[in-house]
């Protein structure tokens, strides 16, 4: 048994889900082009990998009411962009899909809606009127459930350089279909489980 402290994150665990993301967003994100945006911040180190510790909607809330103050805060040169990973919390898609309606009412309720908006990102992640097995559903299924917190003067000014942001969508679809889900599995971006927490 552990004689570490419950209340501490465990650093074995952090370092597993950490390892598995920034694989996804090399190699699908950035290596399949469905951000454009992706490259130049993560060259630059300008995410922040948030890895949150709730088991609970009602605990990643207070993680993600945080993380919005902390990205709100900080100058974008050192911090544009965060993905807050919870692998412990709303692990089943229709829950998730359900906090995000939450989310954006934590965005408003710290007036920073026009500052911070949110994206989604699961590993169930399913468009409505797609199949579960869908290769379309991957433009935005990640190895852990995430929230991804994005500037919205960053968003403006991708909208700017991209009239059409529909046609990106678009292309990320077409690319997913020529890959296909063999071509997607050769990948290897299957994360391991997410190992358990200790009790809070």
């Amino acid at each position: 048994m552990s004689d570490r402290p419950p209340h501490l994150p465990d650093a074995g665990r952090h370092r597993d889900v950490l390892a598995a993301t920034e694989a996804w967003l090399e190699k699908a994100v950035i290596g399949l082009d469905l951000c454009p945006f992706a490259k130049a911040v993560h060259v630059k180190r300008q995410i922040r990998y948030a890895v949150s510790e709730a088991a609970t909607p009602e605990a990643l809330l207070d993680d993600l009411l945080d993380e919005l103050q902390l990205l709100a805060a900080a100058d974008p040169e050192e911090l544009e962009t965060t993905l807050l990973i919870h692998p412990w919390a709303l692990v089943d898609f229709l829950g998730y899909n359900d906090f995000l309606a939450v989310a954006d009412a934590a965005v408003a309720g710290l007036r920073l809606a026009a500052v911070i908006q949110v994206a989604s990102f699961h590993p169930q992640y399913r468009f409505a009127g797609s199949g579960p097995d869908d290769v379309d559903n991957y433009t935005n299924r990640s190895p852990y459930p995430m929230l991804h917190l994005l500037r919205q003067a960053s968003v403006d000014r991708a909208v700017a350089a991209f009239p059409d942001p529909a046609r990106i969508f678009e292309k990320n679809i077409a690319t997913l279909r020529h890959l296909g889900r063999e071509g997607w599995d050769r990948l290897g971006l299957a994360a391991p489980p997410a190992k358990g927490r200790g009790s809070d």
